[in-house]
């Protein structure tokens, strides 16, 4: 696979004989699926008055990445994350894509905060290895905001799964923060399914805001692997339903932010 590691693999919309094979073979060795689409920025109002999800109750979240001024990190398909939360709660993530679930050492995949996921989006897809770790807002609030050692908020796990894949001499405490971004999550539950005895599909809607006023609105749920493509089809004809675009231009949030910080730290002061 290709270390561009924030593009899917761009496929048509019937997948070749090939792209099928490959695509079952991820989804059979992976933990989870996402699925995945970005709405074009002309359909965000519409898609929130249309869909039956309250703004109100959205929650606020703030994001910040963690690269060197080139992305080298990125090159390497290597990304670090930390996530602040409401009431003091925080997360982080070291993760690496793309990936062959079979290619994984079995004590990491053994490991409950070890995960394999499969993103699927409209022309694409990619299976990433996910090491979760807890932390605390405050702990990252002082490791970014303090000058704080950054590998402090990771776990001695998530350290020796980033010196595994991270480029030569690239310590983690030399990276330097992208972000924050800010992030505004709402969900709903869905009838995506036509039997109305089924049950409902949970979707989430993030919405991540720029310093610059733009902005990307994501729509995702979550399903068995085994589930790929009856859960594919069902949100499809659901969103299509409710008038939300599903053929716009796709854009990973984590590419997005990366290059955004990035061309910042470029920028003369």
């Amino acid at each position: 696979m290709k270390n561009d590691t924030e593009k899917a693999r761009q496929v048509p919309r019937q997948l070749s004989d090939e792209q099928l094979v490959e695509l079952m073979s991820l989804l059979k060795g992976a933990n989870s699926l996402e699925l995945k689409l970005t709405v074009p920025p002309s359909a965000h109002r519409s898609t929130v008055q249309g869909l039956p999800m309250d703004p109100v109750e959205a929650q606020p979240r703030q994001v910040y990445f963690f690269d060197t001024p080139d992305l080298d990190l990125n090159k390497a398909g290597v990304v670090v994350r930390a996530r602040r939360r409401q009431g003091g709660v925080g997360d982080t993530v070291v993760k690496l894509r793309p990936v062959v679930p079979e290619d994984l050492p079995p004590d990491l995949r053994r490991n409950a905060m070890f995960n394999v996921e499969v993103d699927v989006l409209p022309g694409g897809y990619v299976c990433s290895a996910s090491f979760k770790g807890r932390t605390t807002g405050q702990k990252i609030w002082k490791a970014v905001g303090e000058k704080g050692r950054l590998s402090k908020v990771f776990s001695n796990e998530q350290r020796a799964f980033y010196q595994s894949h991270a480029p030569d001499g690239l310590d983690m405490d030399s990276l330097v923060p992208l972000g924050p971004t800010f992030i505004l999550k709402a969900q709903f539950a869905a009838q995506t399914a036509k039997k109305k005895s089924a049950p409902k599909r949970l979707i989430v809607a993030e919405v991540w805001l720029y310093p610059d006023g733009s902005r990307i609105m994501e729509l995702s749920t979550k399903a068995p692997p085994a589930d790929a493509f009856t859960a594919a089809a069902e949100t499809r004809d659901y969103l299509e339903a409710q008038g939300v675009p599903v053929n716009g231009v796709q854009e990973t949030k984590t590419k997005a932010a990366l290059q955004f910080y990035a061309r910042q730290l470029a920028r003369p002061q």
